[in-house]
């Protein structure tokens, strides 16, 4: 008897402090609308105070250039599913980073594409202390990432970061870091004036919602936009952007270090198409890629080879022009508590996501090359959005390219009218609650009437 009222009492005391842990850590959804909320009055303040662009004093001048930053040694795998960190020992390709430098007297923007899964929130707080070295701020920088599941992890520290992208190693921040800093410094010491052009072709055959099991969805974007700098010498650069998940590589396959099919397109566009080419992933929440063949390395051949066709075809049809217009705008963005939900409608607290996560400051970004715009997201964001913004782009006369991963990482958006749908984009992955659909969508189409 003395045994089982030893083990009730330790029973009790477990179911207390379960209780207790529960009554700490969870709280429910709050559904107030955003625009009652302080951090939505707080961003469009910020968004109202921003400062117009400064006046062109010069032609538009632009230089590129990349660096490698594929590690010397084996880092776990940047990548989710089954990968959980296990360290790749196959470089199928190299790891680079890509810089776009342009200037037009008045403002002076790096545009870096990382083949990377996304940006690491580690390596954006290293180059904000970093890029004055370089005569430049965070705020003059637009970022983007391929999203390669099978790219170099190490660079996320936290339990989340564990699972994302592997054990935490300093190293591999610092090497990223050199690795941007020498392609910007290396850039910038090849500018020359620029004609720009802007070119588009459809895809939309090699992509698929990834939602669209659970019920009703709008159509996706599946276009490839191209962005064409040319130099008087002839020599020419392409920035691509396109919506499909670089997920060709099965969560099997960790034990290769790839750029998947944005490596494989862009080393084929600098055979074909220009002497430099960036790639960035679009908007590419919930959007998965349409793959054929019989093994993984058929698939990226296959899927990169389709996509190359398309655009050489378009890139001799898009014609460079003398414009001097850039501009930039980076928006600090104010986001509702940590929402991700457990139980039911049950989320957890903010202390416990960020104790696990960490607290990263996160932007929106707008970028106008000549009559391009660049709107940058700092998530996995919903090509379903796209469609939404084409009115406006319209009507201001600009073509535009929307992307994912600038800096700080939020998880998904995806619009409001399936937040309450058991998907793993919209439940696992959906941090900071309720309508962040439409609260991203107005901030946006501020940045885009500004800029």
């Amino acid at each position: 008897m003395k045994f089982i009222r030893i083990l009730l009492k330790v029973l009790l005391g477990l179911v207390v402090f379960i209780l207790l842990f529960l009554a700490v850590s969870l709280a429910p959804v709050d559904e107030t609308p955003y625009q009652q909320m302080p951090y939505y009055t707080q961003t469009k303040a910020r968004l109202a105070q921003l400062p117009a662009p400064p006046a062109a004093k010069a032609p538009l001048r632009a230089g590129w250039a990349k660096a490698n930053i594929t590690p010397p040694y084996s880092t776990p795998t940047g990548g989710y599913g089954a990968r959980r960190g296990k360290h790749w020992h196959v470089v199928a390709d190299s790891i680079f980073a890509r810089a776009i430098v342009l200037d037009n007297g008045g403002t002076k923007v790096a545009v870096v594409g990382l083949d990377l899964l996304i940006t690491p929130p580690t390596v954006v707080e290293a180059l904000k202390k970093r890029l004055p070295e370089l005569g430049l701020r965070w705020e003059n920088v637009y970022m983007g990432a391929i999203h390669s599941h099978n790219s170099v992890g190490g660079w996320a520290p936290g339990i989340v970061g564990q699972l994302i992208a592997g054990g935490y190693d300093e190293k591999i921040v610092t090497r990223v870091t050199d690795g941007i800093l020498t392609a910007i410094r290396d850039a910038q010491g090849n500018m020359a004036p620029v004609e720009v052009g802007f070119g588009q072709t459809d895809a939309s055959d090699h992509i698929y919602n990834r939602i669209g099991f659970s019920g009703p969805t709008q159509p996706l974007d599946g276009m490839i936009r191209l962005l064409k700098l040319r130099k008087v010498t002839g020599e020419s650069a392409l920035l691509c952007t396109f919506a499909g998940h670089a997920t060709l590589y099965e969560d099997s396959m960790w034990n290769y270090l790839s750029r998947d099919y944005p490596g494989s397109l862009v080393d084929r566009l600098e055979k074909k198409s220009a002497d430099f080419a960036v790639f960035m992933a679009g908007a590419v929440g919930s959007t998965g890629p349409q793959a054929r063949g019989k093994t993984d390395f058929q698939e990226i051949r296959n899927y990169a080879g389709d996509l190359a066709l398309r655009i050489e075809r378009t890139v001799p049809q898009i014609q460079t022009k003398p414009d001097s217009a850039l501009a930039m705008l980076t928006l600090p963005l104010g986001l509702r508590e940590p929402h991700p939900r457990v139980i039911g409608n049950w989320r957890v607290r903010p202390w416990l996501f960020y104790a696990v996560y960490g607290d990263y400051p996160s932007d929106l970004k707008a970028l106008r090359i000549g009559k391009t715009v660049l709107l940058g997201t700092p998530c996995d964001y919903s090509g379903e959005f796209v469609a939404d913004f084409k009115p406006l782009a319209t009507q201001k006369g600009v073509n535009l390219m929307v992307t994912s991963f600038d800096g700080g990482y939020i998880g998904y958006v995806t619009p409001d009218r399936y937040y309450n749908r058991t998907t793993y984009e919209t439940r696992d992955m959906n941090w900071f609650g309720p309508y962040n659909g439409a609260y991203f969508e107005e901030m946006i189409m501020g940045l885009l009437k500004k800029i």
